[in-house]
């Protein structure tokens, strides 16, 4: 069984819907922090398959280890943690206590039940303000821009070094810029907290949930003025964790491996913001505003390693994002 650790939030729920798909057995894990039930409902109508949920928080040491005690779990992949980047320069220590003692917690019971395979949700953020693009996975680490960034470079730091005397498997992805929702358009990007991300927050600008929207920044060295992503559509990103977990059963000689995960191409804000009108066919009411505190100017990936060790190809471009992303925002409004 592989259990998926914030498997009800937004990447992990797409995550376990591939899984399933592909002839796993899932165990969903999430403390509902930032994540609704009805995803897991979603889930088990997409999956047509009765998933198990269990609702715990990984900082409870007790109650992750009787999870471990009431199933036989034979890879783990871990998504459960804090996100946003803005909250997290406000909130450092929450950021710090959750995202490292969770992860902690997990690998003692990795250790402690001989768990084989370890596939870690890892960030783009890690490379901070690089001046090499794309970035590689040999790409030099800048000083990170923000705690979610730093708890994420901890976190790979901490796999690698335990990897050194260990019998797991250890895979961290680097992911960019995750967007989109699933097809059927019955799960998407639903968080519980006030959405920070740029695709959701333009889904619901446009649908009137917010009167307006915010570009945070107008004067970077980029085409347009403001920053560059490289975003990748969520079922893309699912199928690659699927992929990593087969890769890591069937390749022991490196007990620690990084891929990144993006389209290798970089989106501006305002270039997403124009897609998105495209595919609503109206205009949407933006300000033009100043930089935020840790932003990073423009990053987008070098994905060869993944396509040449993993087998994976993104298939979706910005206009497939924004497609499914809106059908997911319509469905929610009726």
């Amino acid at each position: 069984m592989i259990l998926v650790t914030g498997g009800a939030g937004y990447i992990g729920s797409h995550t376990v819907i591939d899984l399933a798909n592909n002839g796993y057995d899932v165990l969903i894990l999430d403390n509902l922090d930032n994540a609704s039930p009805r995803a897991v409902e979603s889930i088990r109508k997409v999956t047509n398959k009765d998933i198990p949920f269990v609702q715990i928080d990984l900082c409870d040491a007790q109650a992750l280890q009787n999870v471990f005690k009431e199933y036989k779990i034979d890879g783990i992949i871990h998504f459960a943690a804090h996100k946003s980047v803005n909250e997290s320069v406000l909130l450092p220590l929450k950021y710090f206590k959750n995202n490292l003692i969770g992860l902690i917690n997990l690998l003692e019971m990795v250790e402690k039940y001989q768990v084989k395979n370890f596939i870690f949700s890892s960030s783009c953020s890690v490379y901070g303000n690089t001046s090499e693009l794309p970035v590689t996975e040999d790409t030099a680490l800048s000083p990170p821009e923000c705690p979610y960034a730093r708890t994420k470079i901890m976190g790979e730091e901490i796999l690698r070094d335990i990897s050194l005397n260990a019998d797991t498997h250890f895979i961290a992805l680097r992911y960019f810029n995750p967007a989109g929702a699933h097809p059927s358009g019955l799960l998407g990007e639903s968080a519980l907290n006030t959405a920070t991300n740029l695709v959701p927050v333009i889904c619901e600008t446009g649908a009137g949930l917010r009167e307006s929207m915010t570009v945070f920044g107008t004067d970077y060295p980029t085409r347009d003025g403001s920053c560059i992503r490289d975003f990748i559509h969520v079922m893309d990103l699912a199928h690659a964790h699927t992929l990593a977990l087969r890769y890591a059963s069937n390749h022991q000689q490196d007990n620690f491996s990084i891929f990144n995960l993006g389209i290798g191409a970089g989106v501006t804000v305002l270039e997403a913001i124009h897609a998105f009108e495209h595919t609503s066919g109206q205009k949407l009411n933006y300000i033009l505003g100043p930089r935020r505190d840790g932003d990073v100017v423009e990053i987008y990936a070098d994905y060869t390693k993944a396509k040449q060790l993993l087998g994976w190809t993104p298939q979706h471009d910005i206009q497939s994002i924004m497609d499914t992303a809106w059908r997911w925002q319509l469905n929610k409004l009726y």
